[in-house]
Parts: C-alpha cells; sequence; structure tokens
C-alpha cells in the first residue's frame, strides 16, 4: 500500500545535538547533574535544528469518536459521553481544557463521528466519517476508505498546528469502550495475551474486565487475517486512534516534536512506527498510564515516560502535565550561565 504516510520523516540533525551537548557541558553543573533535563533539551536542539530549542507554543488536539464494540457492554459508561464530553473540552470544564489554558495551549478537537449529536464550537472541527466504528467482534472496525479518511484527518489536524507556529504537537482522544478496541490492537501487534494488557478503562469491575477479555479475544478470532498495521489498525482500532496515527506521521515528517498521552496515544504512536519506522525519533512519552498495556507499548517503542502519576484519564491530560519539564529543560539549557560567563571554576 503506497500512500502520503509512508514518505520519510524528517532527520533530526546530528550537528545541532553535538552543539547542544558541548554547550550543556559549559554551563555551571556537574555534567550530567540534570539528568533527563538535560537530555529532553539536546533532543529538542536536534528536532528544531537549533542550539537553543523552545516548546513555548504548543498545540493540542482531542480526536473523538465513538466505538462499535460498546454494543457489547464493554464500558461502565454510555455512549452519550463521548459527545457530552466534547462540549465539555470546549467548554473549559474537562481537565485537558484546564491545563491547556494555564498552558497558554491550543486546544481543539476533531469530531469523527458520534452517536448522539455534538455541539457546534469554533474550536470543534466536524469530520464526521460515520456515526461510530464498526463493531470489531462482528466485522471490521472501518472499510478501507475510512481508514484512509481517518488518517487523513490526522494530517490536516497537524497542518493547522504547522501553520499556527506549533513548536510541540499533542494529540488526545476521547471515545467510551475505546480502551477495548486499543487493547486489542496492541495484543494483536505485540502477541502477548489478553490477560496481560487488559485493564478496567472508564472503571470497570473484576466481572467487566472478564467480560472485556471475552470480547477482545472474541474480535481477534474475527480478524486473525489482519496482518499488517493498516490491517490490523482497520480491523480493530477506531476512527480516532486512525487519526492519533496520522497525526504523529505527519508531525514527524513536518518536524515538530510529539508529546505523547497515555495508554491509548502510545498504542497509536507504537502503531505509526510499525507504518513509518522514522517517526520514532520525534516521540516523547509524557507519562506512564496506568493501564496495564501502557508498559507493554512503552517497552516495545523503547522510551521511558517523564512522569508516572498513576493517570487513566486519556484527552491528553498527562501529556499536558509534562509541558513545563519540557519548557524548563529548555530553559535551563538557553539561560544557565557557563563557567566562563560566570566566573565559575570548571573541573580541573
Amino acid at each position: 500500500m503506497q500512500g502520503w504516510f509512508l514518505q520519510s520523516p524528517k532527520l533530526l540533525s546530528d550537528k545541532h545535538r553535538d552543539k547542544a551537548a558541548a554547550w550543556q557541558l559549559q554551563l555551571t553543573k556537574p555534567a550530567g547533574s540534570l539528568g533527563r533535563l538535560e537530555t529532553l533539551a539536546v533532543e529538542l536542539a536536534a528536532m528544531q535544528h537549533k542550539l537553543h530549542p523552545h516548546v513555548q507554543k504548543v498545540d493540542i488536539c482531542v480526536f473523538a469518536a465513538d466505538q462499535g464494540v460498546c454494543a457489547e457492554g464493554v464500558s461502565a459508561f454510555p455512549q452519550s459521553v463521548t459527545s457530552q464530553m466534547i462540549a465539555n473540552f470546549v467548554g473549559g470544564g474537562a481537565a485537558i481544557s484546564v491545563l491547556a489554558k494555564s498552558l497558554g495551549a491550543n486546544l481543539s478537537v476533531v469530531n469523527l463521528g458520534t452517536v448522539f449529536e455534538s455541539v457546534s464550537h469554533a474550536s470543534i472541527f466536524d469530520r464526521t466519517i460515520a456515526s461510530q466504528s464498526g463493531n470489531i467482534v462482528k466485522q471490521p472496525a472501518m472499510t478501507e476508505e475510512q481508514l484512509q479518511t481517518a488518517l487523513m484527518q490526522g494530517k490536516e489536524a497537524l497542518t493547522r498546528a504547522r501553520k499556527s507556529g506549533c513548536e510541540l504537537f499533542i494529540a488526545g482522544e476521547m471515545g467510551i469502550g475505546n480502551t477495548t478496541t486499543t487493547t486489542a490492537l496492541l495484543v494483536k501487534l505485540l502477541h502477548l495475551p489478553v490477560t496481560d494488557l487488559v485493564g478496567s478503562g472508564t472503571g470497570l469491575n473484576a466481572k467487566g474486565v472478564a467480560h472485556k477479555v471475552e470480547v477482545i479475544e472474541r474480535a481477534l478470532a474475527r480478524h486473525q487475517q489482519a496482518i499488517l498495521p493498516l490491517d490490523i489498525l482497520r480491523c480493530l482500532g477506531g476512527f480516532e486512534l486512525a487519526a492519533l496515527v496520522g497525526s504523529y506521521i505527519a508531525a514527524a515528517q513536518a518536524g515538530i516534536p510529539v508529546l505523547v498521552d497515555g495508554f491509548i496515544c502510545t498504542t497509536a504512536a507504537l502503531l505509526a512506527c510499525r507504518v513509518n519506522p522514522g517517526v520514532e525519533a520525534w516521540l516523547i512519552l509524557a507519562h506512564a498510564s496506568a493501564e496495564p498495556g501502557h508498559k507493554a507499548a512503552a517497552q516495545a517503542l523503547n522510551k521511558v515516560p517523564l512522569l508516572d502519576f498513576q493517570l487513566r484519564l486519556g484527552e491528553a491530560s498527562g501529556a499536558a502535565l509534562a509541558v513545563p519539564l519540557l519548557r524548563l529543560a529548555c530553559d535551563l539549557h538557553n539561560n544557565m550561565a557557563t563557567f566562563a560567563e560566570a566566573g565559575v571554576a570548571d573541573k580541573a
């Protein structure tokens, strides 16, 4: 399969990585004493092709969609919550709304399809593909055309962010039932037992989790023929998951650093890397989700999250929490005095 998503990502600058690393050695501190704050700044310098990186202009886009698998009773919440939360995002009442405002970040929502009607708002982009994805127990989640459309909506969201001068891109997701589709997809990618990766999602009890396992196993049995990453996504994912994949690939192609949220976003990031391996260099994992599958997804990416607050909310909330760390890493790198400037003796 050929497509825009297979085009090579932009390369990081080895020259600027080396310059930034050398600059760190001149700052008034023992080498390496600021740990990952140093390596974050150096990697951002390589991503932005500049000695002194900045991540002040942050764009957060939440992709929302309903899941057909909800017909199997896999969520503690009704599907009406998806459209209600879309309204809450732009109304300022959601966690990500509060965090985005505090960070001075641009927040938008892309509605890819909800069973219940959603509100209209300047920050909501109505890109409805269908009212919900297919029930993965009975059929593929998406047709080929729907998959391509969802991927492209991720790219278009990144294009809007790029036009606004985005220096750091964050994607989030909202969709009741999407921990079920995501877990099924991750099991298929990693060839691990369902019971190792499944979690409570929005708050299922033990009986609900056991039922969720059974639903996922039925879906996997139905889609055994799906082997290639995009086929796995088409059969087991959702519109919002495909849009996440598209946005991550497009960000890497545009040379924009990506701060990856929790379980669902990290799984989408892993899938994006399976489709286009060059994407990996542009990803920074924000936090370790409380969902069991997140650890496996992070390990598959060979990345260590910045934070571990046991979050499992989604909607980009964990990624937003990590933005100040990146900004502080840049501030330290850019504004600390050198040994020469401060008149401080370097080590002998």
